[in-house]
């Protein structure tokens, strides 16, 4: 893949990354959420006081690719284990464990969804 078109990839997927936000979060202004151009130094989506709050506190970096094949089937392991929301927990030898669970499981917790 070109340069270019993985640059215009990663892009497309953090733009998709500010949507959910902002949709999930009706009350946050288009401004308060932005994607970053590629190639800039800090976080993927800048968070205004009032979304990082909404947010948690969270600060976002945005990774598309093809090599996460492994976590997505542990997904799918996780999600046929019955109807609640699939959580997964990894670590590699001598780091900290990660927890991977959907974007829009994640955000609906956020929210204070229940369900």
């Amino acid at each position: 893949m070109k340069p270019a078109s993985a640059k215009a990839k990663g892009r497309t997927f953090q733009q998709e990354v500010r949507k959910a936000i902002l949709d999930t979060f009706p009350h946050l202004e288009p401004d308060d959420v932005r994607s970053t151009s590629m190639g800039a130094q800090g976080e993927d989506i800048q968070l205004s006081p009032a979304a990082r709050k909404a947010l948690g506190g969270v600060q976002i970096e945005c990774k598309r690719t093809k090599s996460f094949k492994t976590i997505y089937g542990w997904m799918e392991q996780a999600k046929s284990h019955g109807a609640y929301k699939p959580v997964v927990i990894f670590r590699a030898d001598r780091l900290e464990p990660l927890v991977v669970l959907p974007m829009s499981d994640y955000l609906s917790i956020l929210k204070g969804d229940k369900k």
